[in-house]
């Protein structure tokens, strides 16, 4: 049988990808406008802006011997978007998600951390092994629960 041949010490490492869109506001209310503009740029705009986020998802485990999964990818889906898309999806970052704090800068860096916060109790049989984010096609943040 195949699954004999293969080691139990091979790690594999899963990745989903979910995208949401969403606006936001980078400021910081004891500075003066001036100072949040030079700092924010036009992330500081009062009327917002808004991202087409990719958002990765990656586990990590050994295949099962019998279906040869980490994880059921339909699984890791369902909970990407249970516990993330579906509250942050044309939502404001600022006003409209529990989990983001009021006052918490919604920064792609403070994003991933949050998402692994909500992602990792629903993790089964397998480890969250990092959350990629994508806030344009020329930043993104990892983090890997550090």
């Amino acid at each position: 049988m195949l699954a004999d041949k293969l080691s139990n010490k091979q790690m594999v490492y899963l990745t989903r990808r979910e995208r949401f869109n969403a606006a936001h506001k980078l400021w910081v209310a004891e500075w003066s406008e001036e100072k949040n503009i030079e700092w924010f740029g036009k992330c500081a705009n009062r009327n917002w802006h808004g991202h087409n986020y990719d958002l990765y998802v990656t586990v990590k485990g050994k295949p099962d011997p019998i279906t040869g999964f980490v994880m059921d990818v339909k699984d890791l889906s369902r909970i990407i978007k249970e516990a993330i898309i579906e509250k942050v999806d044309h939502c404001n970052l600022n006003l409209d998600v529990p989990f983001i704090p009021i006052g918490m800068q919604p920064t792609t860096e403070n994003l991933a951390i949050l998402f692994w916060q909500q992602l990792e109790p629903h993790i089964k049989g397998c480890e969250l092994h990092c959350i990629k984010l994508w806030e344009t096609e020329n930043i993104y943040v990892e983090y890997f629960g550090e």
